[in-house]
């Protein structure tokens, strides 16, 4: 691929979505799902979004993308962690092995990877790590889910060092809306935000690379584009270091 200098190349960033049944106009049916505010928030950090509904999957299409982003959801299911489930648990088995097993290749392939409220917990998952399964029964007092449908609000510090710090600054907040949460942090990866009450917010790949979890959902404040546009910044940065690289070799061989 060659990039036009003139303009900002626009990374091809993949979402994963929901495939469940909706309804739109006339029509009742099972469709591709995705809240429009990943999308809105994609373009508008300079993004070009690319939906990855959970049928059919090939983790090889992380070698067409600039950048994942595993979006929230459903909960995990305990199985995938090795715990038996809460009475207030509700998983979709499809979509947690479509978002495992894009979140391992792109891991694998370093491809820019933002994972968002579930998919922080996929990201924990994914490396061997566990989930609390319902933060109340942990923490009664918390409010991460203040009413079905209504978001809250989480204040955190982020870790000096973090992706998180460097485009957050060192305190900040965001809209929540959670039950379940991380519990014992996978091997590879570091906390690098958390709430006043211990809550982990945010974590980072401890072997380079961009990666980050964040339990919070950025998405639904547009407002603040700050993690998106980092994002955005790293998945181009990606394409252009592939293509110089490429290059290079055709100009040896």
């Amino acid at each position: 691929m060659s990039l036009n200098v003139s303009e900002p190349y626009r990374p091809r960033i993949g979402l994963t979505t929901y495939y469940q049944e909706a309804a739109w106009g006339v029509w009742t049916a099972d469709a591709a799902l995705l809240p429009g505010t990943y999308v809105e928030a994609v373009v508008a950090a300079g993004g070009t979004p690319v939906l990855l509904p959970p049928v059919g999957t090939d983790p090889s299409v992380v070698e067409l993308l600039d950048g994942l982003i595993i979006a929230g959801g459903t909960d995990v299911g305990p199985e995938q962690y090795g715990a038996a489930p809460h009475a207030l648990t509700h998983a979709q088995p499809s979509r947690d092995s479509h978002d495992l097993s894009l979140t391992r290749a792109a891991l694998a392939a370093g491809v820019p990877l933002f994972a968002i409220c579930r998919g922080a917990q996929i990201l924990n998952v994914a490396l061997g790590g566990s989930l609390i399964q319902h933060v109340p029964d942990v923490l009664p007092e918390s409010r991460y889910q203040p009413a079905p449908g209504v978001f809250g609000n989480v204040d955190f510090t982020t870790a000096p060092g973090s992706i998180s710090q460097a485009l957050l600054g060192p305190r900040a907040n965001a809209p929540c809306y959670h039950h379940q949460a991380l519990d014992r942090v996978a091997e590879g990866l570091r906390i690098t935000a958390a709430a006043t009450d211990g809550t982990i917010e945010a974590v980072e790949t401890t072997s380079g690379g961009w990666v980050l979890g964040v339990q919070f959902h950025p998405e639904q404040n547009p407002g603040d584009l700050r993690l998106f546009t980092g994002f955005i910044h790293a998945a181009r940065t990606y394409r252009l270091t592939r293509t110089e690289g490429t290059v290079h070799v055709e100009q040896h061989v």
